[in-house]
């Protein structure tokens, strides 16, 4: 009895833990709805080489959208006018300046079926089994599909026809709930360069898959050719249904099989969750490697597609990896969240450092620079104390007037308090004891403007004082 209780309770609680954080991180979105506070921040912007990027993710949606045939002019518009708009509506772009090089991916996808056929290169339907065979010595696709069976189908189906579409919004929720959003924004560039990547490079150069081989042999093929579900036909089959013989019959990229898109964002999504999420580390690659398996299974890629997704997605990562997001902060929490699991009762607090405490984001999560020289200013000298050394703290009483360590009579009673006894006492108290170094120069700062001469205060000397108190008589 007991237990099945502490499976519930360890449910229940990891239920209230996402929704705690649900709740920090939409408290900490930009809510928002005002698009002249966007062009106020363009305006603003210091412009920088990588800038240029977004030059030419215009000019690929511009070119994608000259040959879209489909929706035809003028609905076709309404995809850039509300792509505009949610870049200039703050509470939208938090999400769509970052998520670019994904929604880029997307629209090249989608757009490489209208492609004229003259402007399309040749099929090459040799190559990638002639390099399996050099590389591997024999074509480990054909060999995993020898042997088929049910369970083995619904293994390979669920990665491969599942995950591969959900995974990716899994992974990107987790990292908006429990990281800060320079993380976020990382997911969506690294993972967004790499598919628009795969699909120009799929486009550029096509090669046939092993499903290709196993229907048509080493025929030449043509782009009025179908695409085929492979081993996906058999799920099919299995739930009595059509979807992936249509989608794949239909799929805008048929001669896609090299590099594989589903095993590069798998090793993406293996790489995000083994660095920021390290006890995941052996689920996420155990998952990466079923996924790796289930391409070849379903006759979709060759051994070598495999092999060149996962180096294209490590590349990527680690080009592409900041420094402020490696080592401890990589696994650093956003902003609030360990206040929120507290007040929650998810947490008790401990721990926590100054910059939680206060709902501040840790500078040294990242590191600012000067674009303009090429300065870079680690977050580390930006550091701050916990408390001031020994060597550090001094004796830094009030620096009013005082002759003879006694205390001028004509002492401001502002300055009262930061001297030892007040007017009435000759000695000043608190000699030899060590105060905060700060205090005396924000104490000589206080109203310190609105005093002069006549009133009897200088920070010079108190003979000058008695030089104006006689001035000030006369």
């Amino acid at each position: 009895m007991s237990g099945a209780t502490r499976p519930r309770s360890g449910f229940i609680q990891a239920l209230n833990t996402v929704g705690a954080a649900f709740l920090s991180a939409v408290s900490r979105l930009d809510k928002n709805l005002s698009p002249s506070l966007t062009l106020a921040k363009l305006k603003n912007h210091t412009f920088v080489l990588q800038d240029s990027l977004y030059i030419f993710h215009a000019a690929l949606a511009t070119f994608w959208f000259t040959v879209m045939q489909a929706p035809g002019f003028p609905i076709k518009l309404l995809i850039p006018i509300l792509w505009i708009i949610a870049l200039l509506v703050p509470l939208t772009s938090q999400f769509f300046v970052p998520a670019t090089p994904i929604f880029s991916y997307l629209l090249s996808f989608y757009s490489s079926r209208f492609i004229p056929v003259a402007w399309r290169p040749g099929i090459s339907v040799a190559l990638l089994p002639t390099l399996e065979y050099v590389l591997y010595g024999a074509n480990i696709s054909d060999i995993l599909t020898r042997f088929t069976h049910p369970i083995l189908d619904i293994i390979a189906w669920f990665p491969y026809g599942v995950g591969h579409f959900v995974f990716p919004f899994v992974v990107a929720a987790f990292l908006w709930l429990f990281r800060s959003k320079e993380v976020l924004h990382f997911w969506g560039k690294a993972f967004g360069y790499l598919n628009l990547t795969g699909v120009l490079f799929q486009i550029l150069f096509p090669c046939s898959a092993p499903w290709y081989e196993l229907i048509h042999g080493l025929t030449p093929a043509d782009y009025s050719m179908k695409g085929s579900p492979g081993g996906l036909g058999r799920i099919d089959a299995l739930f009595h249904g059509q979807g992936y013989t249509v989608t794949f019959s239909n799929s805008p990229v048929v001669f896609g099989a090299f590099p594989s898109l589903h095993a590069a964002c798998a090793t993406m999504e293996a790489l995000f969750l083994s660095h920021f999420f390290p006890q995941t580390t052996r689920y996420a690659w155990a998952y990466a490697g079923i996924l790796y398996w289930a391409t070849m299974y379903l006759t979709h890629h060759y051994l070598i597609d495999v092999v060149g997704g996962a180096c294209l997605a490590i590349a990527f990562f680690y080009l592409m990896l900041p420094d402020e997001l490696k080592g401890a902060g990589a696994t650093a929490p956003p902003g609030g969240l360990a206040s929120a699991l507290s007040r929650s009762g998810l947490s008790n607090g401990s721990g926590r450092s100054k910059y939680e405490i206060y709902d501040l984001e840790d500078p040294r999560r990242r590191r600012a620079w000067n674009s303009g020289n090429g300065m870079m200013n680690d977050a580390a000298e930006f550091e701050l104390s916990e408390e001031s050394s020994e060597e550090e703290e001094m004796d830094i009483t009030y620096r009013s007037p005082v002759a003879n360590n006694h205390v001028v009579p004509s002492t401001p009673a502002s300055a009262q308090p930061l001297i030892g006894g007040g007017a009435g006492e000759g000695r000043v108290k608190g000699q030899g004891k060590k105060s905060h170094r700060h205090t005396a120069s924000i104490a000589s700062l206080i109203r310190g403007e609105e005093r002069g001469p006549e009133d009897g205060w200088s920070p010079v000397t108190s003979a000058f004082n008695a030089q104006a108190r006689d001035r000030s008589r006369d």
